[in-house]
């Protein structure tokens, strides 16, 4: 495995890209078709984007498993969107509607609301790192997402 690169999904045309480590934070474009690989902002999961997103990409990836009647799924996702301002492109931050998407919850086996996931992702697929339910504050949820990975 190359380590001086990370193969990344375009979260607009879902083409795999390879972006050198030392470019990750120098705002990458797409090869295909020549957008940002990263928002800023929480991309949603869906069942047409996971395999790229999850399977092929080697990007770390936090899950927000949710549902819009959920009052605390409501009250975290702005600490979510938070998260993802301050650790992207280090992490990819993904929410997954619950109801929009009831098989790719049902293959995560959601259970609770909100479900926090910390994914690894690697050149032949993934795995789940972590998982924790319920909302946070930003320091605890930072701590969280440190700590599932070693980092802390």
């Amino acid at each position: 495995m190359d380590t001086d690169t990370t193969q990344l999904a375009c979260p607009h045309c879902l083409s795999i890209n390879r972006v050198p480590d030392a470019r990750l934070g120098d705002d990458p474009k797409c090869g295909r078709c020549g957008h940002g690989l990263f928002t800023g902002m929480p991309l949603a999961l869906t069942a047409k984007n996971a395999e790229a997103l999850l399977l092929k990409s080697e990007q770390p990836v936090i899950i927000d498993a949710w549902a819009a009647w959920c009052g605390p799924c409501r009250s975290f996702a702005p600490v979510f969107a938070a998260a993802c301002q301050r650790l992207e492109p280090q992490f990819r931050f993904v929410k997954l509607d619950t109801e929009a998407e009831p098989q790719l919850a049902s293959q995560f086996r959601i259970q609770s609301l909100p479900t926090l996931i910390a994914w690894q992702g690697s050149r032949d697929g993934g795995h789940e790192v972590a998982r924790t339910s319920g909302a946070m504050p930003l320091p605890a949820f930072m701590q969280w997402i440190a700590t599932s990975y070693g980092l802390a």
